[in-house]
């Protein structure tokens, strides 16, 4: 009997043991998954260098500021084409008056009335462009006796002229016009000269 009680807390022991043993390896495998978890957390995650991610913020900014860029210029062009088109239908608009009153003046040549009431609309018609000139802040260019000046003169010819100096406008062969500072069409001129 007491064998068998011994060969019993042997086996006990021997259980309690195995299953120490068995506690253990299983410790010590969740300390080894735990060990590889981290490392490869760590792995996936390097660390990051201060420069690396200083050029990562500027090329960040960089993409920001052209798309900036691109958006500004497409808005630019967009108000530009906008604001072509208002100042074209503005000036259209001041002419458009002129025109009718042209087509008016052909039908009434065409009916062959006064010789003189067109004559006169005609004048009305010329003063009427003038206005709208006026009104565009279009200036002619005053070219007739006036010393030749290139920035605003176009000389076509040379004149021969005593009573005037040289380099004097004495013809004008087309009127030249300005818009405030900027020539739109110089004046075709004649400029005397006296050698």
């Amino acid at each position: 009997m007491q064998d068998n009680e011994m060969k019993e807390k042997q086996a006990e022991q021997e259980a309690v043991e195995a299953k120490a043993a068995e506690q253990e390896t299983a410790e010590a495998a969740e300390a080894e998954k735990a060990e590889d978890a981290k490392n490869a957390e760590e792995a996936a995650e390097p660390e990051v260098d201060p420069k690396d991610a200083k050029i990562e913020e500027l090329q960040n900014r960089l993409l920001r500021l052209q798309a900036d860029f691109e958006n500004f210029r497409r808005r630019t062009n967009i108000e530009k084409e906008q604001l072509s088109t208002f100042v074209t239908a503005n000036v259209v608009g001041k002419f458009l008056k002129v025109l009718d009153n042209f087509e008016r003046a052909e039908a009434s040549v065409e009916k062959g009335d006064n010789v003189d009431a067109v004559v006169d609309g005609m004048k009305k018609i010329r003063r009427q462009f003038e206005d709208a000139f006026k009104d565009l802040k279009v200036e002619e260019i005053e070219a007739q006796n006036a010393k030749f000046d290139p920035n605003i003169h176009e000389a076509v010819m040379r004149g021969h002229n005593p009573e005037l100096d040289d380099e004097i406008v004495d013809m004008v062969f087309e009127k030249g016009y300005k818009l405030g500072d900027k020539v739109i069409r110089h004046s075709k001129v004649r400029v005397n000269t006296n050698e």
